[in-house]
């Protein structure tokens, strides 16, 4: 199990900041940033990166995955989009969306029907 280390309270991080929090050096977050899609701090206007906590919990996790768990970088990117796959399965099922027997309206009837129909086109 990943042990995450206590991250303080602040909003924001720097790139020094968090390259001291995990251990990974500069380079190696600014490249991570290139190859995960899922890591995207946000930018000031001076382009100046700024990482939130939950940026920092995902770096200790691709750190987890390349360097202990011995994941390649693709290994990682299915590993990380398929868990973000099955939380959304899991939201889907912890708040009982039965869209099937949902009352909708015409409107509804009329969407869930074309995009039935778009998916139809795209299962070739």
């Amino acid at each position: 199990m990943l042990k995450i280390p206590p991250i303080t309270d602040k909003e924001y991080f720097t790139i020094g900041e968090v390259s001291q929090i995990t251990l990974v050096s500069k380079h190696t977050l600014r490249y991570w940033e290139r190859e995960f899609s899922l890591l995207r701090p946000v930018r000031k206007s001076s382009g100046q990166r700024r990482y939130r906590a939950k940026e920092v919990e995902l770096i200790f996790r691709i750190k987890d995955l390349l360097y202990n768990k011995k994941y390649t970088i693709s290994g990682v990117k299915k590993y990380l989009m398929g868990d973000k796959r099955k939380k959304l399965t899991d939201l889907q099922t912890d708040l009982n969306l039965d869209l099937e027997h949902m009352p909708d309206s015409r409107f509804l009837r009329d969407l869930k029907y074309e995009l039935k129909h778009v998916l139809k086109l795209f299962k070739v």
